[in-house]
């Protein structure tokens, strides 16, 4: 393993591999530093390639082994072009990455499964964590493919198919009643209380690196180039500045040239606190979310300021799309592409379109859009579409009606 400390992103302070969420003398995030020395002379495109296809081909560039087993292996996700939205959207090129592929058809799969590592390393037996859906069905998924129990905590009036998809792998639900918020806050309590692994609490600092792997994988697939732009939705910002980090990292071991791509990072009108902050140019401030797109609903985001910073540094923005937009843009994306995201797909969508019509992405540009979540979690949204035309069970009376239509 070349991970070789934790390191405040505040202060700078350095801090043994242990199961630890914060720094120990300023409480900011944890990031694991890692021997570029070495993983300059090792980590080659031909390594990369040799691995497994999954999230492990990586292992070198994350800070736990690799499993000797790896079960539900995340990662390696479908690029796919989508000429038809490119054309409607108005830009040369754009791609799409399916995380709808992996395990429980969310990116959370990722991040849970480098966090579940530690914790088997640090002798864990149970995963827990604050979810708005999607991160409760990764977390139980898990812990049911690695024998361990898992318990989630997430707000009582949540989508009730996101719970149920989390629940068919037997883990505990905790139904807390107020915004995932006070779930997060819960479980940031518990961490002190409970020898429990809670994924994005105390092994934040390895759960989060998971998701530089989307960057890995788009460079790969891309044949070793970088687009221009990325679309990704906001909730805690990790994910967006992970993605950031990731091309850096790429770019710093030489194994891509050029320029970090532009980030474009969209946030729902009703929980935009971090595009707020940069559309004012101030820090990040809590807000209370009120919007369709629960996934995101992060009222206040852990990572929203270095979200920010990661913005201004690869000269991207992020826009907040109105709630009415929501349902519509996954119907545009369904119906141009074949592909059925979930509400956080929906505000990616347009905020992107947002970027394109501000001129923040070029005409010519290499776009790709994240899709992050499966659109069968969060089906209310697009009800609206469901208009089915009642005929009788009678083939003449029904070819009759099609000539005089």
């Amino acid at each position: 393993m070349s991970a070789v400390s934790l390191s405040c992103r505040v202060c700078g302070t350095e801090h043994p591999l242990d199961v630890v969420g914060t720094c120990a003398q300023c409480f900011g995030p944890l990031d694991p530093t890692y021997d570029w020395e070495t993983l300059r002379l090792t980590v080659t495109r031909d390594r990369i390639a040799s691995g497994p296809s999954s999230i492990w081909r990586y292992a070198d560039l994350l800070p736990v082994e690799a499993p000797a087993e790896a079960r539900l292996a995340p990662g390696l996700t479908p690029l796919v072009p989508a000429p038809r939205l490119a054309a409607e959207l108005g830009v040369a090129e754009l791609w799409l990455k399916l995380d709808t592929a992996n395990p429980t058809h969310s990116f959370k799969d990722r991040v849970v499964a480098v966090a579940a590592r530690k914790a088997q390393e640090a002798g864990l037996e149970t995963l827990s964590c604050s979810s708005t859906g999607n991160l409760a069905g990764a977390v139980a998924a898990r812990a049911a493919a690695e024998g361990m129990s898992a318990a989630v905590f997430c707000p009582a009036d949540l989508e009730p198919e996101k719970l149920a998809a989390a629940a068919v792998y037997g883990p505990t639900i905790y139904a807390v009643d107020g915004t995932y918020d006070h779930c997060s806050r819960l479980s940031v309590e518990l961490s002190f209380e409970l020898d429990w692994g809670f994924v994005n609490v105390n092994l934040r600092s390895y759960y989060a690196e998971g998701s530089k792997t989307i960057a890995y994988e788009l460079a790969e697939q891309l044949g070793w180039t970088l687009p221009d732009v990325v679309a990704i939705p906001i909730a805690s910002g990790a994910l967006y500045h992970k993605v950031g980090q990731g091309f850096g990292e790429l770019l710093a071991l030489g194994l891509v040239d050029g320029t970090p791509p532009r980030l474009v990072g969209g946030q729902a009108e009703g929980c935009a606190p971090v595009a707020t902050a940069f559309r004012d140019e101030q820090a990040v401030a809590p807000m209370r979310p009120d919007t369709v797109a629960r996934s995101l609903a992060i009222g206040s985001p852990a990572d929203g300021d270095f979200a920010v910073a990661t913005a201004r540094h690869t000269g991207g923005a992020i826009h907040a799309v109105p709630e009415t937009e929501i349902g519509e843009n996954m119907a545009w994306l369904a119906q141009t592409t074949g592909v059925f995201g979930e509400t956080a797909t929906g505000v990616t969508l347009g905020a992107l379109h947002a970027a394109v019509e501000a001129g923040e992405v070029e005409r010519d540009a290499r776009v790709v859009l994240l899709v992050t979540g499966d659109g069968l979690k969060t089906p209310q949204a697009v009800a609206h579409t469901f208009t089915p035309v009642h005929i009788a069970a009678d083939a003449d009376a029904f070819v009759d009606g099609l000539v005089v239509a």
